[in-house]
């Protein structure tokens, strides 16, 4: 399974970004997806996690209320909405899935990663 992420960019402080995650590959084997983040100088943090059927979604503390995450199985993306942007949402925004179907806050529980998307909000 590979997972491509994009939609990151330059923003100012209380605007809104939706960061999309395609998966290719074996892509019927993925269950739970997710967004996770790593800020410099920060260990990398989870943000958001969707399982395959969309029935259960977790948010960090500081994501919710302002962050959406979704999935599209019919094209394997994931999304995360993101509104209200702060500049402590700064950081590089990873996409990462797994086989499990169980939602995991875990980073170490996922198998497959993207590359990274750049989000950085100005104050």
């Amino acid at each position: 399974v590979q997972l491509q992420a994009s939609g990151g960019g330059l923003v100012q402080a209380g605007d809104s970004l939706r960061l999309s995650c395609v998966a290719s590959g074996h892509t019927f084997s993925i269950g739970v997806m997710g967004w996770f983040r790593q800020a410099t100088g920060k260990e990398r943090e989870f943000v958001a996690a969707v399982s395959r059927s969309f029935i259960s979604t977790y948010y960090a503390d500081s994501a919710k209320g302002r962050f959406t995450i979704s999935r599209d199985n019919a094209k394997n993306t994931v999304y995360l909405q993101m509104n209200s942007l702060k500049p402590e949402d700064t950081a590089v925004y990873y996409c990462a899935a797994d086989r499990r179907l169980v939602v995991t806050l875990d980073a170490a529980d996922y198998g497959y990663w993207g590359q990274g998307t750049q989000v950085t909000v100005s104050s």
